[in-house]
This record gives structure tokens, sequence and C-alpha cells, in this order.
């Protein structure tokens, strides 16, 4: 492959010692909005272009070089790498300095020490014009000779001297004080990632012409890395099938797996080599997990391989992940040469995640290390369950839902993971199957196992509540129920890092209690469960939660708070509705509602149209209950009867402290005592009789009140608006007493009948 466009594109193959810049290879893919960087970072004093073999520096540079125009002359050294020797590199520089039209003073003419670069730097000082000094494959040790020699060299030039560096791994120039000043210019591994129109050119140079989807695909397999778009290329031009190909390519390709054994891996000292392949088992890695899984020696190693490698990019707070192409070669080299070490490392990695609260991670290591048991018990243990069956906005691997379970052990918690992974599924016959299954064996753990016999109670009962919660109110009450008496028997503060279990548990206890008539119960368990559900991520047991305060604002006849909570229930970022949501029903029986305040008799019988044809798919008692009221209410109204007909109809349907509520309701609603269409507005009217309150809350005091909507912590509003928690205490007691209330829900309840909010 010497001499072709890989090589001296890539690797910087085929360039002079130093002197006249290389010429511009026919080939190269232009890339104006790198060198448009590299031309600014020219005007500077150093820049510096830092990538693995194969990211397209020196094809970079020459384009850079022969389509813009350079601040002054411009010399270009190809160095040795590591193997650079100072007595060698400085005539390399003087006689591209000479190549490229600098007149330097024979004074200049030989020498490699701190004399020599300090008369070098003064014959570069007594120019008019910057000089540009190219340094291709410039990797010196750190405090060598070389290293101190360049960096005095730019120092005492007065920025006439240009420097521009093209390394794998960061040249020891003091960059940090270049940061400090802004004198320094970077371009990194991810900067030199091709996009998806630079990818497109080279695949066209190829003659290959594939969907811009088909690009994509490939540029993001390769990371951008030039090299291996361009092996790709070369690959695709004798293949039938390019999309089919590209759907396969990876770092196990032989052509890129050859390149980057030869270049990288090969060249590595023992110790780095052992360092990269038993690392490679991970996606993410930091220095404490690489000493976990390589003895104490391997471990040290860490911080020259990521200073040295630049295959391996920060992603932040110490940690790093290997270019995606390299991991794959890395762990094909690993299976090949130590096999048995592979899963022992997964189960070590997976140890150290746990112990980190690296959860999903430790359960990827667990599946990729075939302990798909060990997973479950993890997960169970820790009370994950939710982060399977999608209550919470943290997932656990997708591979959890298509791991074979036909032969379960017979212990609870591969059977209860079995379970939520057929939920997620939407399997409802196997789910329904693991779960009966796994009551049994809980019911079978021996005595001495209290806490893990209700940390799998708790799963079980999440798993059921999630179930049947849209489909069996009842039988999700006894889930709740059981979830219930399960909490109390973990550790003290287990449950907090777990906000979907109570999310769930208030929202299904919530819906029973509304049911019941119990419905100052059923606003605190809702509105708890609003604030769980917010916290777990969960737009749908939020918008439940939403849509059942809505209907209990309704029962009360505070038609103007449940319209603003179905508003918004159908707002993003909460999910949109489906087909096959009961609480669909639940939402059109409340805007009917609402639409019947206003006076609007038509647009109430719509919905309630809406509401019972969901109601004939999914029955819910208790709503159709309710909605036959409102279209009694709706008949009433139109033929001038009293409040007594519609509510005696569904005397029998409904609890009496529903009924209670309702009749005021009802009576302001038929008040107008004529058929046909109510005034607009005349019933919401009349059901918010209070007067506005004699003093106006102040600006800061509205603030509190909107974050108190939001259903806020007092620490969180404080948070927000930058007070301090006992000043939000104050405002809160202002809001209180203006507002004639005690609590928040009724500063609320009663701020939005104001119109405040």
């Amino acid at each position: 492959m010497a001499g072709g466009p890989l090589s001296s594109g890539v690797n910087g193959e085929d360039r002079g010692a130093g002197g006249g810049v290389p010429e511009l290879p026919g080939w190269l893919v232009p890339r104006p909005r790198l060198t448009d960087r590299l031309a600014r970072g020219a005007r500077g004093p150093l820049t510096v272009v830092v990538g693995p073999v194969g990211a397209g520096k020196t094809a970079l540079a020459l384009e850079w070089a022969h389509t813009r125009r350079p601040p002054g002359p411009l010399a270009w050294v190809s160095c040795d790498g590591r193997a650079e020797r100072p007595q060698v590199f400085w005539p390399r520089v003087t006689q591209a300095l000479r190549a490229a039209g600098v007149d330097l003073p024979e004074s200049v003419a030989a020498g490699e020490g701190p004399l020599f670069v300090a008369a070098l730097a003064a014959a570069l000082n007594a120019r008019d014009e910057p000089v540009v000094l190219v340094l291709d494959d410039f990797q010196p040790a750190p405090n060598s000779a070389l290293a101190e020699g360049v960096t005095s060299l730019l120092r005492h030039t007065c920025g006439l001297l240009r420097l521009v560096v093209l390394a794998r791994r960061d040249p020891p120039l003091h960059l940090h004080r270049g940061r400090l000043t802004s004198d320094l210019t970077e371009l990194r591994t991810a900067d030199l990632a091709f996009d998806d129109r630079e990818a497109a050119a080279l695949l066209a140079q190829h003659g290959i012409d594939v969907p811009r989807q088909t690009v994509s695909t490939l540029r993001r397999r390769t990371d951008g890395w030039a090299a291996g778009l361009r092996l790709a290329a070369m690959s695709m031009e004798k293949h039938g099938d390019p999309d089919r190909f590209v759907t396969r390519f990876a770092g196990d390709d032989e052509a890129v797996a050859s390149y980057l054994v030869e270049e990288v891996l090969d060249v590595q000292p023992p110790g780095m080599r052992r360092l990269l392949l038993t690392t490679s088992v991970l996606d993410r890695v930091n220095a404490e997990l690489a000493a976990e899984l390589c003895d104490e020696d391997a471990g040290r190693h860490f911080a020259a391989l990521v200073r040295e490698n630049s295959f391996l990019q920060p992603v932040g707070h110490g940690w790093y992940r290997c270019h995606q192409m390299f991991a794959d070669v890395l762990r094909m080299c690993l299976r090949h040469e130590a096999p048995g070490l592979v899963a022992a490392l997964h189960r070590r990695a997976a140890d150290w995640l746990d112990e980190h609260g690296q959860l999903a991670d430790a359960v990827r290591h667990l599946l990729a290390a075939d302990h798909w048991d060990q997973a479950a018990r993890l997960i169970v243990h820790r009370l994950a369950v939710g982060r399977v069956i999608g209550v919470t906005r943290a997932r656990l691997p997708a591979e959890l839902t298509r791991v074979r379970t036909e032969a379960l052990p017979d212990e609870p918690e591969p059977v209860l993971l079995a379970a939520a992974a057929a939920h997620a599924r939407h399997d409802d016959q196997v789910c329904a199957h693991h779960l009966e299954r796994a009551a049994l064996l809980v019911d079978r753990l021996p005595p001495g196992e209290e806490d893990r016999a209700a940390r799998c109670r708790l799963a079980h009962a999440e798993i059921r509540m999630e179930r049947l919660r849209t489909r069996d109110a009842k039988a999700a009450r006894a889930a709740a129920a059981d979830a219930e008496a399960a909490g109390p028997r973990l550790p003290h503060g287990a449950l907090a890092q777990c906000p979907e279990i109570p999310a769930l548990t208030l929202t299904v206890r919530g819906g029973d209690e509304l049911r019941a008539g119990c419905l100052k119960a059923a606003e605190s368990s809702l509105t708890g469960g609003l604030k769980a559900a917010g916290a777990a991520g969960n737009g749908a047991l939020r918008r439940d939660c939403l849509v059942e305060l809505a209907l209990l604002e309704a029962l009360r006849g505070r038609f103007r708070a449940a319209d603003e909570l179905t508003g918004l229930a159908t707002q993003p970022p909460l999910p949109a509705w489906t087909a096959t949501e009961p609480a669909r029903a639940t939402l059109h029986l409340v805007r009917a509602w609402v639409e019947l305040a206003r006076g609007d008799i038509r647009r109430a019988r719509h919905e309630l149209a809406r509401s019972d044809a969901v109601l004939r798919v999914l029955p819910d008692p208790f709503v159709t209950a309710v909605g036959a009221l409102v279209a009694g209410v709706a008949c009433a109204a139109e033929r001038g009867d009293g409040p007594a007909a519609p509510i005696g109809a569904v005397s029998a349907r409904l609890p009496r402290s529903v009924l209670r509520s309702v009749e005021p309701a009802c009576a302001a609603l038929l008040r107008p005592g004529r058929a046909g269409r109510l005034p607009a507005g005349a019933a919401v009217e009349q059901l918010q009789r209070t007067a506005a309150p004699a003093e106006r809350l102040s600006v800061r005091e509205r603030d509190v009140l909107d974050r108190l909507a939001q259903m806020m912590t007092t620490e969180e509003i404080a948070e927000e608006l930058y007070l301090s928690v006992n000043t939000v205490k104050t405002h809160l007691k202002s809001v209180y007493r203006k507002l004639a209330v005690s609590r928040r829900s009724a500063a609320v309840r009663r701020a939005r009948e104001l119109q405040l909010l």
C-alpha cells in the first residue's frame, strides 16, 4: 500500500526529510472548514493538529499549505516520530527554512544546543515578516533536549515564528501556557473526523454512489476516521452490494485490522499493549477501573497510555472512550490471544461498576460474560426492575429483553427479570406465566433471607402494577398494597433512589381512592404520584396523574382548574396518547364537563361520545357513571329540569361522598333555568364566587406561586430563584395569607380560580 492514497494522504509517507512542501495529492478530499481553522491558527505562534494514525493530519496540512496564503514563507520538516534525534532534527530545520527562502546567517549553519537555538531565534527575530514552520510527526519525549529546544525557540522568537505541529499525541511544548494566553490553536481527533458530506466525497473518488443513509451509517461506524473510510471504500469497489457491506463493516475487517495492528498495536511496549487489550472490553475506562482489570504495574501505564494514544478520547471526569474501530480490533486480538480471559474481565468490570453506582454498565458486562442470572439478581436487589419495564427515564440495556429464558433456574430473580423482559416486549401471556412462577419461588425462600424476599416481592408488585394499572384497577390496587407492605422491610433509605416505585404506587392508590370517593386522600396520593413520576422521568404516569386530578377537580366543580390540568396532560414533553390508554376516556369526560360549564352542549356531547368509544373497549365503571351524570346534566339543561334528575339517575353507581361533592356543581350548571344553550361562561362564573385577594401578590410572590404549581419543593424553589430557603418560606406565608388558604394545594387551586397562574 506504500505510495498509494492511503499511505501518502493519511500517514504522511512519500515526503521529503526537510525543505519544500510535499506535492498536493490529486485524491485529496477538500476540507475547507478545517483549512480555515488552520489559516486562522497560523496567525498565532502555535497550532497543533493531534490525531491517531490515519486521521488525515498530513493531508489537511498539505491542503492548507497549497490552497491558502500563509502569513510568510512556509518551511516543512518531516520528522521521525519518537526516533527523532536533535543532531538530525536541527539541520533539517535550517535546511527547510533556507529552502523556503529564509535567509539565515552562516552562524546558524549547524549545531543543536542552547547556543544554536539562541542564534536561530536571533536570526528569525531580525526578519520583518513571520516564518511558518510545519513539523510533521513531531513526537519528542517530554523534558527531552529536543522538546526543550523547540519550546525555547518558540518562546524567544517574539511571535515571528508560526509553528504548526502534526502529531499522534500532545507535543511536550507547554500547551497549557498557550491555552491560558489564547496563543494556541488546537485541532484534535473529533475535529479531524469526516462529516457525511466529506465521507460521500471520499466514496465518490472510488466510484461509489450510495444513499445518504448508507454514508451516514459508514461514517458512524468509522467514527469519521479517514483511514477507515478509505479502507472501506477500497473494499466496496470489489463488493457487489455496497449497502450490505456497510452494515457489516467493523474493526474486524481484515484490511482495517491488519492496518491498525501493524501501525498501532505492534509498536506498543509490552505493558502498554497488555493494558490496551485488557481494557478493550470496556466502553469507557478511567485509571481506577484500568488498575482493577489489570495488575497495579499495568495500571501505572494508564496515564502514559492516554497521553500517547490519540485513539483514546476524553469524555469528561477522567473517563476515556476508545475509537470504535480500534476497540473492535483490540477485542478481536484479545479473543484470539486470551479467549479464557474475556468473561473474567467482564465480571471484574461489572463488580467495580456496580460498587461505583453504574448499574447499566455493570449489567451490560454481566450479559457479555453470559451471567444472565447474576444480572437478574443485581437488578432485583438494586430495585431496578422499573428500568427494564420502562417506568424510569434511565433504561437498562435493551439486550435484556432479547435473552432466551426457556431454561430459567429455580430462583426468583431470573424469573422476575424474565417477566419484566416479557412485559417490555409486550408479551403479556409470558409475563403472567413468569409472575406466577416467581411468586411461588419467593414463598419458598428459606428463613434468614427476609431482605432478599422483600426486594423480590417489591419487584413482583412493581411489574404487576405497571402491567395491570391500565386494565384491572382492583388487581393493580392489590399490587400497590403489596408494594407498600414490602417497602418497610427494606433498609432505611433503600427507596430514596427509586422514585418510579412510589410514582407507580401513588398513582394506582390515588386512582383507587378517587373511585372510592375519598377525594382528599386521592388528591394527596395523585399529587405525590405526579411529583414522583417527574423525578422518575415517566411522562405517561405524570400524564395519568394530571388527568385523574382533572377529574377530581371537575367533581368538586372547579372546572377552570380541571381545564388547565387536561391542557397540561396533552402538551409536550409528555408523550402522545395512544388508542389503548384508558385515561383517554377520563380526559374526554373532563373536557365534556368543561364544555358544558362553558355553555357549549354540542361540543360537550362530542367529547362524551369520544369518552364512550374508549370505554367500550376499556371499561371503567366509575368513569362510565360520571359520564352518565354529565350526559344527564346536558339533557336537563336542554329541557330546563332541576339538578335532582341527573344525580338521581346515577346515585346508586357513585359513592355518596362523590354525590355530595358534585351536587353543587350540577346545581350551578342548571341554575340558569332555561332550555337550550347556557350563556357562555355563566356556570364557571357562578362556581367561582370567591373574590380577588385584598392585597396584590408581589412579583417575587408570583414567582414562588408559579413554581409551587409545578410541584417544586421549597428547596428547589430556593435554588431556582437564587433565594434562601427561609426567604422562600416567608414568601409562602405571605401568599397563603393573601389568598386566605393554609396549604400548598389550596394555594395553587385558589390561584387558578383567580387566574393568577
